[in-house]
Parts: C-alpha cells; structure tokens; sequence
C-alpha cells in the first residue's frame, strides 16, 4: 500500500466554491488551526491522548471493511498525526492521501471548507472527527461529493450531540448559581437525524447513519480539559475550580456520541429499490 504526504501551501490550489451561501459562522477555524498546531507541535502528550481517535478509526475501518469493494486510493480528511492508517492494513486499499489543516503535522494542507481537489476525481474520501469543526458543514459535504467519482464513497465519524453533556451540564448548573446565566462554553454539535437529513441534501444516496458511545473516566475536569487541550479539541477553557458529578471512587466521567455516517455518490450503477409490491416472497414468513 502506498501512503501519500504533502505538506504544501493551500493557496498553491484551485479550490471548490460550492457552498452554502450565506453560511452562519460559528467556530474560528484560525483558532482551531492554531489548537491543531499546539497539539501536533506537543508530540509526548498528543500521543498520549490518541486512545480516543485511534479508537474511532478502527471503527470507521471496520465499517469500510464491510464494503465488498478494492480502493485504489482512499482521501484521509483530517488525517491528525494518522489514526486511519494505524488500521488500514485490514482493509483493501492501495493507497492513502493524508490531508490536514495543521501545518506542523506533515501532511497534505487541506482546509475542510474549502477543498482542493477536482470533481469527480476521488474514489473515497473518510473524515475521521475533523467536521466537528466546520461552519457549514452542507457545503463541506456539498464539495466531498463534488470530487466523488460516481458510485464513489464517502465514510465519517463526527462527535454528536450529547457528547460531554456532563460537562456541559455542570458549567451550566455552576455558572448558573455563580452568574445567574449561561454562556457556551462546549461546542454546539448535531444529532444523527440532522447528519442524515445533510446527507441527503448534499446529493448522497444509499446513506447509513449509525450512533455509538464510548465512555472515559477521568481523575477530574482538569484531566478532561488538559486531554482535550492535547487532542487539539478544546473549545472553552475551564477558568474557575468546577466539580462534576462523579463515581463513588471519585473519578468523573466524559461522555463522547459518535455518529457515523456512509454516503455513496449516484451514478448509473447505483442500486434501486424495488418497486412496492413487487416481492415475491414474505418476510413474515422468512421470519
């Protein structure tokens, strides 16, 4: 298998402009850059934290596993320091193209709002938790398509909803009784029904979106808050001593919802459905 690096300028490339027009800006994605770089530049602590990512990959690697079909080449979005390519060997692609915001990470610098790459030139594409971060995700979607092949595939894991709502839930009740108020300090995230209703508007058919959990228990906030900082995933900073609700050993624990998602490009070859009543045997019978 053949593994690509690039590290180059992202105005060297001609760039997609199909998006959402007036899309609501909610994330600094400068900022967010700049997390990226911290994170990467930390290489002891960043590897210390990779469980999580590395964890997602292997399940976004089983699920291309599932596919019956040889990529020649596979788009990593939002490689990080490389999570799917831990996992790759188990899977039938030939070549992978690694692509990341961050400039200290060496890999093809690649801004998920504004992708690089030509339509209908791309046989895969997966995002392994780098859309948590884009202001408007249709369009991203939009422009993955874009540069799909027809009958290309497009795989992702992004963090849903109620991933950390203990930890929302306890800024909130704490800065309630301290401010009289609430501000945002833990990201706005979709829900699953929100990533397939985005599928479908992005032109994707035969989509599958599925949820899972996975839970860490930390010491305290602290650690939580430090593990994001070194994931590159913070985006509020704990500025007073806060306690979470915890376990009985005194560990907190830090919910992450995972959605993942599946897309194919339409294309001739594309499966249909069946037309209604045209089954010639019975489910309730095969039952």
């Amino acid at each position: 298998m053949t593994v690509t690096y690039y590290l180059s300028s992202p105005h060297n490339f001609s760039v997609s402009t199909t998006a959402t027009p007036g899309a609501f800006q909610v994330f600094d994605r400068n900022a967010k850059r700049l997390q990226k770089d911290r994170a990467a530049m930390d290489k002891e602590s960043s590897r210390q934290v990779d469980y999580l990512k590395d964890e997602i990959a292997a399940r976004l690697m089983d699920r291309l596993l599932d596919i019956k079909r040889e990529f020649q080449q596979v788009v990593d979005l939002g490689s990080g320091c490389g999570h799917i390519i831990k996992h790759i060997d188990t899977v039938p692609v030939k070549s992978l193209m690694m692509c990341d915001m961050s400039v200290p990470v060496e890999r093809h610098v690649v801004d998920e709002e504004r992708l690089p790459f030509e339509e209908n030139s791309l046989e895969a594409v997966v995002s392994n938790l780098s859309l948590n971060w884009v202001n408007d995700l249709p369009g991203s979607l939009i422009q993955i398509r874009n540069s799909l092949k027809p009958d290309g595939l497009f795989l992702g894991a992004m963090f849903g909803g109620d991933t950390l709502f203990e930890l929302r839930t306890s800024l909130q009740l704490a800065e309630v009784e301290r401010e009289s108020g609430v501000s945002p300090r833990v990201s706005p995230m979709a829900d699953s029904s929100d990533i397939s209703r985005l599928l479908t508007r992005a032109g994707f058919t035969l989509t599958t979106v599925d949820v899972d959990e996975i839970q860490v228990n930390y010491p305290s906030a602290f650690e939580l808050v430090q593990d994001l900082r070194s994931m590159g995933e913070t985006n509020a900073v704990l500025s007073r001593s806060l306690e979470l609700h915890g376990h009985p050993d005194g560990t907190i624990p830090a919910t992450f919802q995972i959605i993942y998602m599946i897309g194919w490009k339409p294309s001739p070859n594309t499966p249909q459905p069946k037309k209604r009543g045209s089954a010639n045997a019975s489910l309730k019978e095969v039952l």
